[in-house]
């Protein structure tokens, strides 16, 4: 047997999420503007559903789905790309956006777009055979950083994620390392950049920028060190 599975998400109104889908990329395969809305796209082996409900609000959507992918790093570049070039920017907050893309603790690779509907598209890429939950680390900085990454990067709760930073960087009786240091000054310039803080943004860049890491650290931290080329650009 062969089966595929098709969410089919909601939005107020049809038109603006089809803008933007077709923007990454996705080819419109089916409109019905009555008695129902209704509209449906693909990209590859990608298809989304959508339909219109005149009285939802996408800035309170809980609506999400996954999409698996064998090239996340490609796909996540290819969709800022389109991005930038439509709006001008990479939209990092606000309806639509899209977040930095992460290896989460249970062995798989992903970023979080968000559509002009509020629906929440996670598109993942499994890097391990491993799908269990990775235990929180114990030492200090390391627990900081993956609890903040969690919040930010998978809940999207940034305010939450920026407590933890703050109370992690404030301890006197213990200092992290310079790649933790790195790391949390990245996800604390980042978060701050998502929710609109321009002065902790740019304090933490600055202080990102004076880390200094041996080549053998920096390789180790690819992916933020990605993220904060992304955030001075």
């Amino acid at each position: 047997m062969s089966e595929t599975t098709i969410p089919i998400l909601p939005c107020r109104t049809i038109q603006p999420v089809l803008d933007f889908y077709t923007t990454l990329g996705f080819e419109v395969t089916f409109q019905q503007k009555s008695p129902n809305p209704y509209a449906a796209v693909q990209r590859g082996g990608i298809q989304l559903h959508f339909f219109g409900m005149k009285h939802y609000e996408p800035a309170e959507s809980f609506s999400t789905c996954i999409v698996r992918t064998d090239d996340i790093d490609g796909l996540h570049e290819t969709f800022r790309t389109r991005l930038k070039a439509a709006y001008g920017r990479v939209p990092s907050r606000g309806l639509p956006r899209i977040g930095p893309l992460n290896d989460t603790s249970h062995g798989v690779r992903q970023f979080l777009m968000t559509d002009p509907g509020g629906n929440c598209i996670r598109f993942g890429q499994q890097v391990s055979d491993d799908q269990h939950h990775r235990p929180a680390p114990k030492e200090t900085f390391a627990r900081a950083v993956h609890h903040a990454s969690l919040l930010a990067d998978s809940k999207e709760d940034l305010t939450g994620a920026a407590k933890i930073i703050d109370r992690a960087l404030r301890l006197r009786d213990e200092r992290p390392t310079s790649v933790q240091l790195l790391r949390l000054l990245v996800l604390r310039a980042d978060v701050a950049t998502r929710l609109g803080d321009e002065e902790a943004a740019t304090s933490a860049l600055a202080a990102a920028t004076a880390v200094r890491l041996t080549a053998e650290e920096q390789e180790s931290v690819r992916d933020d060190l990605e993220r904060l080329t992304q955030l001075l650009g």
